[in-house]
């Protein structure tokens, strides 16, 4: 039987948005993954705390955000590893405890142009499969890819958290921006 091909999708999803879900859905569909694991980062020490959702929060709204659409898996995975905690390790880690899966890494053409600053970037790309999404004003050369790093063609959504939480502040009604489930329970507990 063939390894499942995997997606880490990492970020700290605060919030998910369906720009997030819309690549996801891409990637499996089109892309030739089997599933997307929606991997919720903890805190990283390079951004603000304070608009940042407790860890737990963040995830139980990736949770509400994929509902039963089977490709997808809300992942805690990285708060049990030692902080700060980088992708080569959750990489080493994911694949030490799930041998039958083909991880392939999901990264913005942003990530990709500072990937040489990852630590243990070339190790990464030695052992990974690398998944690169298109953001606006951020071009990347296909012809110089490494092998196993591949453009996907994912339609461009612009949309941010940022942009999101911002909008929320401003008391925006943007509930087409986000799944129902997700709207709903930063309305009722009044997240952001």
């Amino acid at each position: 039987m063939m390894n499942l091909k995997t997606g880490i999708f990492s970020g700290s999803f605060n919030p998910i948005h369906i720009g997030h879900l819309a690549l996801a859905n891409y990637l499996c569909e089109f892309a030739g993954l089997d599933e997307v694991w929606f991997m919720v980062t903890p805190h990283n020490p390079l951004k603000e705390e304070s608009s940042l959702l407790e860890d737990s929060k963040r995830l139980e709204l990736v949770k509400l955000a994929i509902g039963d659409y089977p490709k997808f898996h809300a992942s805690d995975f990285e708060f049990h590893l030692p902080r700060p905690s980088y992708t080569i390790q959750t990489l080493e880690q994911l694949k030490d405890k799930f041998p039958k899966r083909d991880f392939y890494l999901i990264i913005g053409a942003d990530n990709w142009n500072l990937f040489s600053k990852w630590k243990d970037s070339e190790q990464i790309i030695k052992t990974t499969s690398i998944l690169i999404y298109p953001r606006l004003g951020y071009p990347v050369n296909e012809e110089l890819l490494p092998t196993n790093v591949k453009i996907v063609s994912a339609p461009l959504l612009t949309i941010s958290s940022t942009f999101i939480r911002e909008a929320i502040a401003q008391q925006k009604d943007i509930r087409y921006f986000l799944p129902l489930p997700v709207y709903d329970k930063i309305k009722q507990e009044h997240l952001y």
